[in-house]
């Protein structure tokens, strides 16, 4: 384990290496899983407050899902998280022309219509953070429909942090992320 700041990082984040292969995966992990991505209650209070601006990128189903259990829900741990449909996919999710899962809300925010890029937990995945007693654990989530990922990753030779290093950025701060990539660098010498 590494600490940097207030957060304590795994080692998996330098030893493993990972960049999404959308050809091989489609977005799965927009499509598969026990839960909607997980939300703060401030992403939760954005999510409310952009939807106005979003709903022109769902498409029926996403809506109605939307319209009978709400922008966000509590997952069955009681945690904020984004809604599925079908106990599937995410409403938030759409399909490309060549069948990928892709993220609604960051449509809209690379069309300039939100501020908001997405929620963080997928930004940073597949990374994940949780907060225990003031300080972050970060860690690598390996999930076997990311193998591909993995697979691109190493042959690209790109380690997981580099892959997540704007999401980083985006929750932990520019500073925070100078200091580990130091670490890092100096890790990689041992």
């Amino acid at each position: 384990m590494i600490i940097v700041g207030d957060a304590i990082v795994s080692e998996d984040l330098l030893n493993d290496c990972f960049v999404c292969d959308f050809k091989k995966c489609s977005g799965r992990c927009c499509v598969e899983g026990d839960a909607g991505a997980p939300l703060s209650e401030e992403e939760a209070g954005i999510l409310e407050s952009i939807y106005p601006s979003i709903k022109a990128y769902l498409s029926y189903q996403n809506l109605y899902s939307i319209a009978t259990q709400g922008v966000y829900v509590k997952d069955f741990e009681g945690e904020l998280t984004t809604p599925l449909i079908d106990n599937k996919h995410c409403v938030y999710a759409y399909f490309d022309n060549k069948k990928i899962a892709r993220c609604t809300i960051e449509k809209a925010h690379i069309d300039g219509v939100i501020n908001y890029r997405k929620p963080i937990s997928c930004h940073l995945y597949p990374v994940r953070i949780s907060e225990n007693n003031g300080f972050y654990a970060v860690n690598y989530h390996k999930w076997a429909i990311c193998e591909p990922a993995r697979e691109y990753g190493e042959k690209l030779n790109i380690p997981v942090y580099e892959f997540a290093k704007d999401a980083l950025i985006r929750k932990f701060g520019k500073k925070w992320f100078k200091e580990f990539a130091i670490i890092a660098k100096n890790y990689y010498k041992k």
